[in-house]
């Protein structure tokens, strides 16, 4: 038990941020979050090394919260606090507005972009890690990032026009 103790620790920012990022609701990124540290410690035996674990829980936090999008789409559900409760530990930004205008715009894109800007931009992978995370092809997973940039930029245009 002390190890899964230990591995939560040690990667809880990891699977909450992703979890956050991308679900834009703080009480569901940390039920999603705990849900996947179950998962963990089910599938703890076929973890070979901590390369392998960090991989599989960016795979699982990212297809399970890309689930758990689609499945809000479905059923769209506002949490109680979305208004008083900031989605994500503060950090020291240069304009708190634009961030959060670049948040707000980067929720609005389908759960797969969602999942490649994410990654790509808050856990920093390059393409080939992330088409290894999401079981994607690599062309895939630029043509989502080229995509979702333009897309970004000209809302952010629009915004600053606007």
């Amino acid at each position: 038990m002390a190890l899964a103790k230990r591995l939560v620790r040690h990667h809880q920012r990891l699977v909450f941020g992703i979890a956050c990022r991308m679900l834009d609701d703080r009480a569901a990124a940390e039920d999603l979050a705990q849900d996947v540290f179950v998962q963990l410690h089910r599938h703890l035996a076929t973890i070979e090394s901590d390369a392998h674990l960090a991989s599989w829980l960016r795979r699982v936090v990212t297809h399970r919260a890309i689930d758990a999008v689609r499945e809000r789409k479905r059923r769209p559900v506002t949490p109680l606090d979305a208004v008083a409760e900031p989605t994500s530990a503060p950090v020291a930004e240069h304009d708190p507005l634009l961030v959060s205008s670049l948040r707000a715009q980067v929720a609005t894109l389908p759960a797969a972009a969602r999942a490649v800007v994410v990654l790509r931009y808050q856990r920093e992978l390059g393409p080939v890690e992330i088409a290894e995370t999401l079981d994607m092809p690599l062309n895939t997973v630029k043509s989502h990032l080229k995509r979702s940039l333009v897309l970004l930029r000209a809302r952010c245009a629009r915004l600053r026009h606007g």
